[in-house]
């Protein structure tokens, strides 16, 4: 089975991602981690990283290939990336979709990276930005259109423990062969907030 786990910056994705693999006994591939990859073989900050993607389309391209790549000939994969229930298309089993407050992610971000929530916002801001223009102009994806995935969790209202509980069992009662509008998970969209 492929998952994919996407959402923002500091929605929880790695975390997810992680434990639901572990769960699942699935292999973990993120995209975040490739981003990182590249931008640190390069001598970059992920943001410079970013900020150089808007101009050379092909460190984005070369990444989301890895992921289409991934997609399309592993088996038993969570793949985790801002673009994975995109990149995945038809190969993908069930798409996940964590989100959280901004300033619920940029606290996040700040104690995980060890700088404060100002610096944390302003390039989360500034990372969202420059993402979802590449997005629209490399692919014509608006990224803030929900309707591909087959879950929605606002990571806000629970623990990582409470995320994983929901994700595991929307999996385990999950039907594809439903057709949509009837009472299947296609498309609905679980913020519980």
């Amino acid at each position: 089975m492929l998952i994919t786990v996407s959402g923002p910056a500091g929605s929880g994705k790695s975390t997810l991602a992680s434990s639901l693999a572990s769960e699942l006994a699935h292999e973990h591939v993120s995209g975040g981690d490739i981003f990182r990859d590249i931008a640190a073989e390069r001598g970059l900050t992920p943001l410079e990283l970013n900020r150089l993607a808007e101009k050379d389309d092909a460190i984005d391209r070369d990444l989301d290939s890895r992921l289409r790549s991934i997609a399309r000939n592993r088996d038993s994969v969570v793949l985790e990336s801002r673009l994975a229930g995109w990149m995945a298309g038809e190969y993908a089993d069930f798409r996940v979709w964590l989100d959280a407050p901004l300033d619920v992610r940029t606290a996040r971000i700040a104690d995980r990276e060890g700088k404060t929530v100002e610096k944390a916002r302003s390039e989360t801001e500034a990372r969202t930005q420059s993402e979802t223009l590449r997005y629209e102009e490399y692919y014509g994806i608006d990224i803030g259109d929900l309707s591909i995935y087959d879950l929605v969790v606002n990571t806000a209202r629970w623990g990582p423990d409470g995320v994983i509980s929901i994700v595991v069992e929307a999996i385990q009662s999950y039907d594809p062969g439903r057709d949509e509008g009837t009472q299947t998970l296609k498309g609905v969209e679980y913020n519980f907030g």
